[in-house]
């Protein structure tokens, strides 16, 4: 999941010139996270089609679903990436369009085991992109992975001042709720007002929230421990930085970043292109030689290095896909994920 240098960032406020901006159909509006952009990756989009690419960074599905929320009808984003259990959420409540498949060739290409997942049965509203975990990133020149072992290990007051976590309702609350033993999608009120109490355990150990390139934190040595999603590991690791990964023994929940049209996108066409683009096989390998992410195009991932593919922080075991369960949909029960989530914010 996750800053974008190619085309245009535009943030809530350049989103008053879209109007005039959507008068040409040669220009396409995507919003997603800012890793999934590296320099140089929609340049041939452009070339090939002759439509102007406008990114926006995308910092947390809350905030792309609050933003979305606002701005109703004047929306103006083509292309989204919400993460699988937002992929859920926002169609069930009337966000998205549904999908023209006959103009997506590029669905021959993707991986079976990426569609057709409970959260988007069919793929009618998203298609996969990338496949993430979270887990406890540490320099592995300060740290010592056997002390990471279990999602509990990051309470020990050793850790005082010490970990970056990301900024997510979910992922915090993933982490106590797998170490109390309960189910990280619960939406259960009780579980969750037990899980906030243990989150404020852990809050004197919590330097930052951090998840707008949350890899860079590593990289300038702001921090040497805290949770990364396996992605931002490897651009750490592209970047020279003395970093790894532990997943720890309760698992952790797994995820796949989609891509999505929204109902109020104005260039419905551009926006296929662009998705159809964004998952081929040359697109693919690209990107998932710069982030990491495991990609959902079957010859991208043949053409990757074994030095990736088998990096284990990066590219999950099939022990670790096993034991670890998905990121599903949690209904009405998101609101009181960051209720409790911005309490513990605000806490001491």
């Amino acid at each position: 999941m996750k800053k974008t240098t190619c085309a245009i960032t535009v943030g809530l406020f350049g989103l008053s010139l879209l109007q005039t901006a959507y008068a040409e159909e040669s220009t396409v509006y995507l919003y997603t996270w800012s890793e999934y952009v590296p320099d140089g990756l929609l340049d041939d989009f452009t070339k090939q089609t002759g439509i102007k690419v406008i990114v926006s960074s995308l910092e947390s599905n809350e905030t792309m679903y609050a933003k979305l929320k606002t701005l109703g009808a004047d929306g103006g984003y083509d292309v989204i990436a919400p993460t699988s259990y937002y992929v859920a959420k926002m169609a069930r409540e009337g966000m998205l369009k549904e999908l023209d498949h006959s103009k997506l060739p590029v669905i021959s290409e993707l991986d079976p085991n990426m569609l057709d997942r409970p959260f988007d049965k069919g793929n009618k509203y998203s298609l996969p992109q990338l496949f993430g975990a979270t887990g406890i990133a540490y320099n592995t020149e300060t740290q010592d992975p056997t002390h990471f072992q279990s999602w509990a290990d990051l309470w020990k007051p050793e850790f005082a001042g010490k970990l970056q976590m990301l900024d997510d309702p979910r992922e915090l609350f993933n982490i106590a709720l797998l170490k109390m033993g309960q189910d990280p999608n619960t939406q259960d009120p009780q579980v969750l007002q037990q899980a906030y109490d243990e989150l404020l355990k852990l809050r004197p150990n919590i330097l930052a929230f951090n998840s707008d390139n949350p890899s860079n934190a590593f990289i300038s040595g702001e921090t040497d421990i805290g949770l990364l999603w396996n992605g931002s590991v490897r651009i750490a690791k592209n970047e020279g930085a003395k970093i790894d990964m532990v997943y720890p023994k309760e698992g952790t929940p797994l995820w796949i970043d989609n891509l999505a049209i929204p109902v109020t996108a104005k260039n419905t066409e551009a926006a296929h292109k662009l998705i159809n683009y964004l998952l081929s096989a040359d697109v693919a390998e690209k990107l998932t030689l710069s982030i990491g992410y495991p990609t959902s195009n079957m010859e991208a991932l043949k053409r990757l290095p074994k030095s990736l593919t088998e990096d284990r922080a990066v590219f999950f075991s099939q022990d670790l896909i096993d034991r670890s369960p998905w990121q599903l949909d949690v209904g009405e029960a998101v609101d009181l994920y960051e209720k409790y989530y911005q309490q513990l914010k605000a806490s001491q």
